[in-house]
């Protein structure tokens, strides 16, 4: 009886002992440890796929400037053509090739020894022509108080009266000649018949000039201002006036005139000018419209015949959304944008463009208010299955969002050195 019940008490205290029953609670916590585990979402986040971050732009309705940018070419605002008037030999050359002329600076110098001589010989015409005149006065004078008194015949005075008005166009055609002569002299000097910058001389000393035609010398062009020709299409015109006539669009005012060279490089010339028409006819052709504008250009950088691009506000649109052109996806089923809603859903939504703002597009329909325009990320939802929930972020273009992040790298760099 002993036995038995010392036996019985053994077999409780090792069901009872520390090691099976350490053993039993790590079991029970690793069962729960994995529960725990496969509840939890990926990320932390309660139930869900992590969400990507795209960059959006909310739409805010305002008053936009309609800018157009054209392309436009560069012209001198006055051309010259420098041409012999006179023939002979060319003599001498008296500017410097390339620079700033004044209007009426000699240029060129004909040989002007044959012109001399005709313009003598035509004041000495002249000179016979007056004495002529002045003998037939005094002739006339005598014969008029004769032929009150019947001295001599009426046919003698009318003979007398003749020769006198006779040597009267003879005076005057002799001036005429003299005149004559004096241009002639005068063309061998060739002048500058407009101030600007003169280009190279298309003749040299020695040369034969305007023999049967006049010869080209040079050419002279007038760059400050300069003209700068562009053209815009007729349709674009066309619907710009109808909007505006139809109060969707209203006159951008005294800013509609100024206009703005973009140079090849980007950059904008820095002083603005001004519109100075639009052509009456559509160019059957390209149905192009052309426009003129005119640019100050006191220092010359503007080159006749260098292409630029023009931008001008045209027209203001009230209450106008407008979002970034690569927020925009145009195709000919029509324009979409990505809207991202307020639990991180995208939504394509068809809209209707009306126009381009500068690098930004004008939307008539299909966005609201306050709604937030997918602009950056779509790669990477193309790599995400559909219905990736996503993170709207504050777009900021490249250019502006790379300006602030160079003064944290400067000073990080002066911590280090420090």
């Amino acid at each position: 009886m002993n036995l038995f019940r010392s036996g019985h008490t053994n077999a409780w205290a090792r069901l009872f002992s520390p090691a099976p029953i350490a053993l039993a609670c790590a079991l029970a916590l690793t069962a729960c440890g994995k529960d725990d585990t496969t509840s939890s979402p990926a990320g932390g986040q309660g139930g869900g796929a992590p969400q990507v971050p795209v960059g959006v732009v909310t739409a805010t309705p305002g008053e936009v400037g309609l800018i157009t940018e054209l392309p436009g070419r560069v012209e001198a605002s006055r051309v010259a053509e420098v041409r012999a008037r006179s023939a002979g030999i060319l003599q001498k050359r008296l500017f410097t090739e390339g620079s700033d002329v004044k209007a009426g600076q000699p240029l060129f110098r004909i040989d002007a020894a044959p012109y001399e001589a005709s313009a003598q010989n035509a004041r000495a015409s002249l000179a016979r022509a007056e004495a002529n005149l002045v003998q037939t006065t005094a002739q006339l004078e005598r014969f008029r108080p004769l032929v009150e008194a019947n001295a001599i015949s009426k046919q003698d005075f009318v003979n007398a009266e003749s020769a006198q008005k006779q040597a009267q166009a003879e005076v005057a055609a002799a001036k005429a000649t003299v005149r004559s002569a004096d241009i002639n002299l005068g063309y061998a000097n060739v002048t500058a018949p407009i101030a600007g910058r003169i280009g190279q001389a298309l003749v040299t000393e020695g040369a034969l000039v305007g023999q049967g035609e006049a010869t080209p010398l040079a050419v002279i062009q007038q760059i400050n201002p300069v003209y700068v020709n562009f053209t815009q299409s007729a349709t674009d015109a066309f619907k710009l006036r109808k909007a505006m006539a139809e109060g969707k669009l209203k006159s951008a005012g005294q800013q509609a005139a100024e206009v703005h060279v973009i140079l090849d490089d980007g950059s904008e010339y820095g002083t603005p000018g001004k519109l100075l028409f639009s052509d009456l006819a559509v160019d059957a052709s390209t149905g192009q419209v052309t426009l003129r504008a005119e640019i100050p250009n006191p220092k010359g950088l503007l080159l006749p015949g260098l292409y630029v691009r023009i931008r001008m506000e045209q027209a203001q649109a009230t209450n106008a959304i407008t979002v970034p052109q690569q927020a925009v996806t145009r195709t000919e089923q029509g324009d979409t944008v990505r809207v991202v809603s307020a639990d991180g859903k995208v939504s394509v939504r068809p809209v209707k463009v009306s126009m381009a703002s500068g690098n930004r597009w004008v939307i008539q329909q299909g966005l609201e208010a306050g709604e937030q325009v997918m602009v950056d990320g779509f790669q990477k939802l193309q790599m995400l299955p559909p219905g990736t929930p996503v993170k709207a972020v504050p777009w900021t273009p490249a250019d502006a969002a790379a300006k602030p992040v160079e003064a944290p790298a400067a000073a990080a760099q002066g911590t280090d050195a420090k």
